[in-house]
């Protein structure tokens, strides 16, 4: 069984994705900060986190992403960037700290679905 880790401080979203995951055969855990879940990811080593860009707290999903992606027990989990932030300067620095792709919300459940079927 495949693990997620997804990362939102918007408890909504995280229930909207938790929702379209839940019958995908997925292990899913969920951290509400980026600071959570860098806590997290050495313990469940998740085989793909679902980050949101901008979060409170003292790292944002591009951290997130820059930290998993240099640690080597870890850069194989894939990494989706979840922003409002759409402008191409934005998915450049999402695909520039490391994320496999970077989905812009506000998204589908049917589009999150395809996207993660192609990585995981």
């Amino acid at each position: 069984m495949k693990r997620v880790l997804i990362v939102e401080d918007q408890p909504e979203i995280r229930e909207l994705i938790q929702m379209t995951l839940e019958f995908e055969n997925f292990e899913i855990h969920e951290a509400a900060n980026g600071d959570a879940a860098l806590q997290m990811v050495g313990q469940i080593k998740p085989d793909l986190l679902l980050l949101d860009v901008m979060m409170p707290g003292s790292v944002n999903g591009l951290g997130v992403c820059q930290q998993v992606k240099a640690d080597p027990q870890l850069k194989r989990s894939k990494v989706v960037m979840l922003s409002a932030r759409s402008q191409a300067s934005d998915r450049q620095a999402g695909l520039a700290a490391g994320a496999d792709a970077y989905l812009c919300k506000p998204f589908s459940p049917r589009e999150l679905l395809q996207l993660i079927s192609k990585l995981v």
